[in-house]
């Protein structure tokens, strides 16, 4: 009997050893609130979140169209000023060009460069009666963009690129030019201003629709 209770009082003791230890439940309670406190100051309400984000996107739309505009404005042609009436026929040093000044200063023959539509070079002619024929002819090879100079002596127009030529009319005569120079529509306005307009009916020199339109 006495061996058997000391065998029990050592079973005893050997459970009690791997008994989970007692909870405190009011250090556990501390902790649950201390968690609950940290989320809390963590936490941002939706009608916040939704302004921040408006905030970013306004500060990210106002920095790419202040980059986006000058690019952009950068790839138009400058205004003529020329509104629905059409676009003045400029000098070298862009002034509007007067068609009594123009024709008294000119020669029957005349061939010179004049900024005319989207700034591009455009020749005005004079014809034998001294008058100004009644279309432009820009300058701008067809074939791949030299400015191309009247030549008197030859009487057409002669690239010295690639060696395209073309009629007193803007027909091409030579290649590799592929299309004649494009024409614009010539007229003046009430002041006397030499006026471009865009040239959108037939083609004369080929009896198609417009190239460049």
């Amino acid at each position: 009997m006495k061996l058997f209770s000391v065998l029990s009082a050592a079973l005893i003791g050997s459970s009690a050893a791997f008994a989970p230890a007692p909870v405190n439940v009011q250090q556990r309670s501390i902790a649950t609130v201390s968690m609950n406190a940290a989320e809390g100051e963590f936490y941002i309400d939706q009608n916040r979140r939704n302004l921040m984000n408006l905030i970013l996107v306004g500060s990210a739309a106002v920095t790419v169209g202040g980059l986006a505009v000058p690019y952009v404005l950068f790839f138009l042609p400058p205004s003529s000023g020329g509104g629905d009436g059409g676009t003045p026929a400029k000098d070298a040093l862009g002034n509007d060009l007067n068609k009594v000044e123009y024709l008294a200063s000119k020669k029957a023959g005349d061939h010179s460069l004049a900024q005319g539509l989207k700034g591009d070079a455009t020749y005005l002619i004079i014809k034998e009666d001294g008058s100004l024929e009644d279309y432009g002819l820009n300058a701008v090879c067809t074939h791949l963009g030299c400015v191309v100079p009247w030549s008197a002596a030859n009487n057409k127009f002669m690239c010295p690129c690639h060696g395209s030529q073309y009629a007193p009319t803007g027909a091409v005569v030579r290649g590799p030019a592929p299309l004649p120079l494009a024409l614009a529509h010539i007229e003046t306005d009430e002041s006397g201003t030499i006026l471009f307009n865009t040239w959108s009916e037939t083609d004369f020199r080929t009896d198609k629709k417009p190239w460049w339109m």
